[in-house]
C-alpha cells in the first residue's frame, strides 16, 4: 500500500492503516484491467475493446500495484502481456511473451479509466530485454515530488537469471527515465515481484522473491544499493505456496504490527492469496487458511496471484480495496487469461 495522499512526516507512514483489512473482502462484478483481444497484436496503451472480443489468453493483464495519488484519486500500474515476434502464443508461452507497463487512473477506487502513452517498456533497459514486470512505485523522500519505480527486469525465460532494477520519474509518475544500474541480483538466480517497506530509522527494505526460495529482503539506505539480510520471510513450505511464495502487499497496523498479504502457488495449476503477521517485519506467523481462493469468481476461477490493497475514499460503504490477478483457467493446462480483478473489504 502507498498512500500519497495524507500528510507525511516519514515516508514509513504511507504503509499505515486505519484498521485491519482483515480476512473477509467481497469480490467486484467487475474487473479492473481486462485482457487486449487476441488480435491485438501491438495496441494502443489506452484502447478499449468490446467485451465480447475473442480472448484466449494471447494476451493479458498482470502486476497491479495502486498509488493514492496527492490531490486524490488512484494510479494502477500493471504489466501489459503481448506477443513477442516469431512467437505469436503470447502469454500462453509467458516465457516468450513481452511485457509492458501500463497505468490508468481512477476518480474513486471502483472505475478505473487507461492513460495513454506507456509508462515503461523492455527496451529503456536494453535491446535484450523481454519483459518489464511488478512495478512497484514509491517516493524519494518526504516533500520529494519525485518518484521511483522497482520493477523485475527480465532477459529471457524465468529459468535465466532475472534482475531488479529501478526507474526515475518527475511528472508525478506518467514518465519515467530508468536509473543506472542493477538495485538488486547476482546474475545467477532469477529474482522478482519487488516491495519497499519504509523503515522508522529511515533505511528501506525491499522484499522480493527468489525463484524456489520464496520471500527474500535486502535494506538500504539510500534506496540505490541494497545489502541482502540473512534468512527468508516467507519459506515456500505449506500446502499454499509450496512451489513459490511471491508478491508480498505489507501494511502496518496502528499499534505497530505488520500484516502481509502475499501470493502462494501450492501446486503450478492453482494459486491462492494469502496473509502472514510480524511483530518486526522480518520473522512473520504465516496464517493458516488462504483470504482469496480460486474456483469462485469468473475471473479468478483458477488463479488469484498479486495483490494489492489500498484505502477507500471517506464515505464508501467498504474501509479498503483490493487489486489482484487472476485467471480463469481455460486454456491448456489451466492457463487461460489474465485479468486484474477487485474486490472491497467486508467492513
Amino acid at each position: 500500500m502507498i498512500n500519497l495522499a495524507r500528510p507525511l512526516t516519514s515516508l514509513h507512514e504511507i504503509h499505515c492503516v486505519i484498521s485491519d483489512p482483515g480476512h473477509d473482502w467481497i469480490r467486484d462484478e467487475n474487473f479492473v484491467v481486462d485482457a487486449a483481444p487476441d488480435e491485438a497484436n501491438d495496441p494502443a496503451p489506452d484502447a478499449i475493446w468490446p467485451a465480447n472480443a475473442v480472448r484466449t489468453g494471447v494476451c493479458g493483464a498482470v502486476s497491479p500495484r495502486v498509488v493514492a495519488l496527492p490531490d486524490g484519486g488512484y494510479r494502477v500500474y500493471y504489466s501489459q502481456m503481448l506477443p513477442r515476434t516469431g512467437f505469436p502464443s503470447g502469454a500462453l508461452d509467458y516465457d516468450n511473451c513481452r511485457t509492458r507497463i501500463l497505468s490508468r487512473y481512477s476518480p474513486d477506487g471502483v472505475n478505473w479509466k487507461p492513460e495513454p502513452g506507456v509508462r515503461l517498456s523492455p527496451s529503456q533497459c536494453g535491446d535484450d530485454i523481454r519483459r518489464v514486470v511488478s512495478s512497484e512505485v514509491v517516493p524519494i523522500a518526504v516533500g520529494d515530488l519525485r518518484l521511483r519505480m522497482y520493477f523485475e527486469c527480465c532477459p529471457g525465460p524465468q529459468s535465466e537469471p532475472s534482475t531488479i532494477r529501478s526507474a526515475m520519474s518527475n511528472d508525478g509518475g506518467l514518465t519515467w527515465s530508468v536509473e543506472p544500474g542493477v538495485r538488486f541480483g547476482d546474475g545467477v538466480h532469477n529474482f522478482m515481484s519487488p516491495r519497499i517497506l519504509f523503515l522508522d530509522d529511515g533505511r528501506c527494505r525491499m522484499y522480493c522473491c527468489e525463484r524456489d526460495v520464496g520471500i527474500i529482503s535486502a535494506v538500504s539506505d539510500d534506496g540505490l544499493t541494497f545489502e541482502r539480510e540473512p534468512g527468508v520471510r516467507i519459506a515456500s513450505d505449506t500446502e499454499y505456496d509450496a512451489v513459490v511464495a511471491f508478491a508480498c502487499e505489507i501494511i502496518t497496523l496502528e499499534n505497530g504490527m505488520y500484516v502481509m498479504y502475499y501470493a502462494g502457488y501450492g501446486t503450478p495449476k492453482q494459486s491462492h492469496i494469502l496473509r502472514a503477521v510480524s511483530s518486526d517485519a522480518i520473522t512473520w506467523k504465516k496464517e493458516e487458511e488462504p483470504i482469496m481462493s480460486p474456483g469462485v469468481g469468473t475471473w479468478d476461477y483458477a488463479k488469484c496471484s498479486e495483490v494489492c490493497l489500498y484505502h477507500m475514499p471517506p464515505g464508501s460503504a467498504s474501509t479498503f480495496g483490493m487489486v489482484y490477478e487472476a485467471c480463469d483457467g481455460k486454456g491448456n493446462e489451466t492457463r487461460g487469461v489474465w485479468r486484474i480483478a477487485g474486490a472491497k473489504s467486508a467492513k
